[in-house]
């Protein structure tokens, strides 16, 4: 006998979490999905000690990156955000960072070795997560300045895939 359906629930879900943060980076097109629905609504005190509102983001597209320090594909995809982040900010791009499941004394810490210039909120609870859908970390959600979300990545970004997706986004009439 395998086990009782709660162990094998047990085990099938700690597998596939596990796999949502262990897939590799590789920038293939496999990760990119496609997708039209609307922008949860993200608000709240960044751990950096600032705020985030809806208002900021409006007329402008948006990148959402979920991460968390004990994850090693986003400690991989991290440097290659902030260098997107800084190539598109005067292109009318923003980032927002959301904290997934950890710890906010390491958040911080994380955001001070990588350098990290835009907001990042905390999802201790994994509310936002939901909201948006998330499978598995990391995840990035490219949303258009319409407040809609239009890719969402399910593995490790690199700067050329999504510095493709914001040029694509930002030559539709709608993006600026």
């Amino acid at each position: 006998m395998l086990g009782t359906p709660r162990t094998l629930l047990a085990a099938c879900a700690f597998v596939a979490i596990a796999a949502g943060c262990t897939r590799s980076g590789s920038g293939d097109a496999l990760g990119v999905v496609q997708v039209d629905r609307p922008l949860p609504e993200l608000a709240g005190t960044t751990v950096q000690g600032s705020s985030v509102s809806p208002s900021d983001y409006i007329g402008r597209v948006l990148v959402v990156n979920f991460w968390a320090t004990w994850c090693a594909p986003c400690e991989r995809e991290q440097p290659a955000l902030e260098r997107v982040s800084d190539a598109y900010r005067d292109r009318g791009v923003d980032f927002v960072g959301v904290n997934y499941r950890d710890d906010d004394a390491a958040a911080a810490a994380w955001i001070d070795r990588f350098h990290v210039r835009y907001p990042v909120i905390s999802d201790p609870s994994g509310t936002w997560a939901d909201d948006f859908g998330f499978f598995g970390l990391p995840a990035t959600y490219v949303v258009d300045a319409a407040g809609r979300i239009r890719y969402q990545i399910n593995t490790a970004t690199d700067e050329d895939q999504l510095s493709g997706l914001l040029d694509s986004m930002l030559a539709q009439p709608s993006a600026a």
